[in-house]
């Protein structure tokens, strides 16, 4: 994690965990990472509506906490990919509760064939 986190900071766990997940973007980056691994610009792709100042800014802070590994493949032009690492995978199982419960409280239901 980084510098700034440190034990004794947080009132709670989800203080903690809110920490690292914030945001607007940061869920939607673990959900995409969750399918598969991304190059940059694939990534990006996944996550409409992020900038790409953004997207580089939340990954490398993803990175730092250890939720997100960076491979660069020392090629020209170089080939950097993208994917969660077993603690973003834990991430993503503990988040998926919450993504059930805006699925059925929060989302619109399909209208009436």
């Amino acid at each position: 994690m980084r510098a700034a986190r440190r034990p004794g900071a947080y009132v709670c766990g989800i203080d903690a965990a809110m920490d690292v997940v914030g945001g607007k973007w940061k869920g939607l980056i673990l959900w995409a990472l969750d399918e598969r691994t991304y190059r940059f610009g694939e990534l990006r792709r996944q996550v409409p509506g992020v900038t790409e100042k953004v997207l580089t800014s939340h990954l490398r802070e993803m990175e730092e906490d250890g939720i997100v590994h960076r491979e660069v493949h020392a090629e020209v032009p170089p080939r950097v990919e993208y994917s969660l690492t077993p603690l973003g995978v834990s991430l993503n199982k503990a988040l998926e509760p919450l993504g059930a419960w805006g699925r059925e409280h929060i989302l619109p239901e399909p209208p009436a064939a």
